[in-house]
């Protein structure tokens, strides 16, 4: 059994008897604590939680870059291509749910690592399998496995949680997730790279060139990453949760934000070929664009959560739904027109917007529990002490619905492309859905959080 406290030498620091490490005093909100024993734990599991999670999302995003591959020998349509990058995210979706919730019931370390070695699930057939001749229902499954790097996102940002002090969480959960959103275009640059190099004949190396990376990280979190006491599943809080109109208002929101990044991250790609075929007659051609999209929404994610800061979530979120309609809508316009130029200027200002709305929807969270836990106190129906006990609780419930629900929205943005490109021939169609799903969502959050009235949540 591990010890951590103040006072233990550091040879007493590090046993691992049966090969675990368990910190069985943990006070990050203590100062000579976190100066002395704590800030130095905190970091080594931040980095290699972040290299974990980007393996995930790398995983999680293996068929972004896969379609590419599959060229006429493969007997495949765009709508079934869509479908096959559809899958990967309703499974991820469906898991975030319980990997938020294994953390508290395995130990944040324990948890990475089975995490980490589920990923070769999906990751080995695919090397094995991938190639012409084989069946749509086998490259189904094979999509839909390699949903198990959605879930990871959820249980690193959990585990993550628990180990820095308050001040700090925003920073490091912020570090977290933009490390892990880098995955996508990661993993499209590897497939750039395969496509490069052997060229467009051998799809299994790119799961290949992830094997040993998903070993390494595995291993990394077994030697690297500890279990910290402090994590508990409240049923009752999910239920609670579920009651509460603005877990499905926030996640309806997410859905738009998050949700709009990794269902472009998965299709880009694939829309590049088929709206600009003249442009892109190879896949190679494509690629060298398909990763600009998701690394700039991943890099600017930590901007929305600074904004929200400063300015207020509901406020920057409002404007970022705005701008994503308008993205939308210059991406139709781009389309019907056949400028080029401004259709990848509307489809990155996606990604930008997307990644911004990231982080202000994730700052709503915590401050319109805060902001009903103050008028609560206000109005002396809970003591102060309780009260703040009950926003922490609702703000953990909700960030692990929202994030499940949200992830639903690759599901909704591949569905819309593929039926889309069958009833259309274009994705005329699915750019009007989601100017008008943007509409939706900033309609929604100046009614509920910025319309001026006595039931405004101040501070949101």
């Amino acid at each position: 059994m591990r010890t951590l406290a103040p006072s233990t030498p550091p040879a007493e620091a590090a046993p691992a008897a049966a090969g675990r490490r368990r910190i069985d005093d943990w006070r990050p909100e203590d100062p000579e604590f976190w100066r002395t024993t704590g800030a130095p734990i905190a970091r080594r599991n931040l980095w290699i939680s972040i290299f974990a999670e980007h393996v995930g999302f790398s995983v999680w995003s293996l068929w972004s870059v896969t379609v590419l591959f599959l060229g006429p020998e493969y007997g495949i349509d765009p709508a079934g291509k869509f479908l096959l990058t559809a899958v990967p995210a309703a499974l991820g979706a469906v898991l975030r749910l319980p990997y938020t919730l294994a953390v508290a019931r395995f130990g944040g370390r324990n948890w990475t690592v089975v995490s980490a070695l589920l990923l070769l699930v999906p990751a080995v057939p695919m090397a094995v399998l991938l190639e012409p001749g084989v069946s749509y229902p086998t490259l189904m499954v094979l999509a839909c496995l390699t949903g198990v790097g959605g879930g990871n996102f959820a249980s690193s940002m959990a585990n993550i949680n628990l180990f820095f002090p308050q001040r700090l969480k925003g920073r490091a959960l912020g570090l977290n997730a933009g490390g892990g959103n880098l995955g996508v275009p990661a993993v499209q640059l590897v497939g750039l790279a395969v496509l490069a190099t052997a060229g467009a004949a051998y799809p299994r190396l790119v799961p290949a060139v992830y094997l040993p990376l998903i070993v390494l990280a595995a291993l990394a979190a077994a030697r690297g990453l500890d279990n910290v006491p402090g994590a508990r599943n409240e049923p009752g809080a999910l239920r609670e949760a579920a009651r509460d109109p603005h877990t499905w208002i926030m996640s309806l929101l997410y859905v738009g934000t998050f949700g709009s990044f990794i269902g472009f991250g998965f299709a880009f790609g694939q829309v590049l070929q088929l709206q600009f075929a003249e442009r892109f007659p190879t896949p190679v051609d494509a690629a060298w664009l398909t990763f600009l999209g998701p690394l700039t929404g991943s890099l600017i994610r930590p901007v929305g959560g600074h904004l929200a800061d400063r300015l207020g979530g509901a406020r920057v979120t409002f404007w970022n739904f705005v701008a994503m309609a308008a993205g939308a809508a210059l991406v139709l316009f781009a389309a019907r027109e056949r400028s080029f130029g401004l259709y990848l200027v509307g489809f990155l200002s996606l990604f930008v917007f997307s990644g911004i709305g990231n982080g202000s929807t994730y700052k709503m969270i915590p401050a319109i529990f805060r902001a009903r836990a103050t008028a609560a106190v206000d109005a002396g129906r809970r003591e102060a002490a309780a009260a703040e006990r009950w926003a922490v609780r609702m703000t953990g419930a909700l960030i692990g619905v929202a994030g499940a629900v949200g992830a639903s929205g690759g599901v909704l943005v591949n569905i819309a492309f593929r039926q889309s490109f069958l009833t259309q021939g274009s994705a005329d169609a699915a750019y009007v859905a989601f100017v008008a799903a943007y509409a939706v969502c900033f309609a929604v959050t100046w009614s509920v959080y910025l319309r001026p009235g006595p039931r405004r949540l101040a501070g949101v």
